[in-house]
């Protein structure tokens, strides 16, 4: 399954299809989730489109064979999860919020501290 779901996320996020992930990418990538599932437009994901956004990662994660539990927006170990994001725990999540959980989420993907995500950092933990 390793494999696989590196290839997908290499796949979506390597915007420059050098096979490397870098922490711009990854930026850039996650500014356009957060403006693809702010629905209302107004700069925060509410607990609704939360629930939608948290509703797409489950599936995606699901159709790579990703184990129960991994897409279900609550494992703080994925850093897109919204107890992660939502820092002042008013209940929302501001573009702020979700953007500045960026380089933590990126460096526990970067699993061997070379500065990119690759097929490599999707293998067997050592």
């Amino acid at each position: 399954m390793a494999a696989k779901m590196g290839g997908h996320f290499i796949e979506n996020w390597d915007i420059d299809g050098d096979g490397k992930v870098t922490l711009e990418e990854v930026t850039e990538r996650r500014g356009d989730v957060f403006v693809t599932f702010d629905a209302d437009e107004d700069g925060r994901l509410s607990s609704e489109e939360h629930d939608m956004f948290d509703e797409a990662r489950a599936n995606d994660i699901k159709e790579m064979g990703g184990g129960q539990g991994q897409g279900n927006g609550r494992n703080p170990a994925n850093g897109m999860a919204r107890v992660v994001t939502d820092t002042n725990k008013d209940g929302f999540v501001t573009r702020e919020e979700f953007m500045a959980a960026v380089p933590a989420w990126f460096a526990r993907m970067d699993k061997n501290g070379d500065g990119v995500v690759t097929q490599e950092d999707f293998g067997p933990r050592g």
